[in-house]
């Protein structure tokens, strides 16, 4: 029973989105109840603040209802939504002037009694990780955010942020490192 209800999901959110396009305002609450949590910690992952991620959330379902109408059904509703979430999340970060370092201008430095990272030490408890990755500069999160919790690759970030691949690999780095130090403090 359990994979047929999820085979139906995608029947029941179309279905939702053909009766926004024809202007019902109750599956436009009912699309709104089903993704506004996800939506709403996405951003807030990426921004890390909540009234800053209320704010794109409103904004990217007024962009999306407005914009119905070019959804096209190439993704699930829910990606494409992601999508303008991510998007207006990366350009607040950009109002802000968030810094992001270009490796093709900085040199590259080592730092004295570097530890090995252990990827394995990324298995700590989820809210100390959480506190950890909201202590992140905006640059860095947004990239780990992207990479780890949104499931987006280093030439996707690339695009997204607007910056080069090489830029997202070094962030994605720096942001590694930086949250490991972070979880070896206690997440502090």
């Amino acid at each position: 029973m359990q994979a047929i209800l999820e085979l139906t999901a995608p029947i029941l959110h179309d279905e939702l989105v053909e009766q926004c396009k024809r202007g019902d305002a109750k599956s436009f609450s009912a699309l709104y109840e089903k993704y506004s949590r996800a939506m709403y910690n996405t951003s807030l992952r990426i921004v890390n603040h909540t009234g800053d991620a209320e704010d794109i959330l409103q904004e990217a379902f007024l962009d999306a209802f407005t914009g119905i109408h070019s959804f096209q059904y190439k993704s699930t509703f829910g990606a494409w939504l992601k999508r303008i979430v991510i998007n207006k999340s990366i350009n607040h970060l950009r109002k802000q002037k968030a810094v992001l370092i270009d490796i093709d201008k900085t040199v590259a430095i080592e730092t004295p009694n570097a530890e090995t990272l252990d990827e394995k030490d990324l298995m700590l408890k989820v809210q100390e990780i959480k506190k950890a990755v909201q202590k992140l500069p905006n640059g860095y999160r947004a990239v780990l955010t992207l990479y780890l919790f949104e499931g987006y690759d280093h030439e996707e970030i690339a695009e997204i942020m607007e910056i080069s691949h090489a830029t997202v690999r070094t962030q994605y780095m720096r942001a590694k490192q930086k949250l490991l130090v972070l979880l070896k403090q206690g997440g502090l």
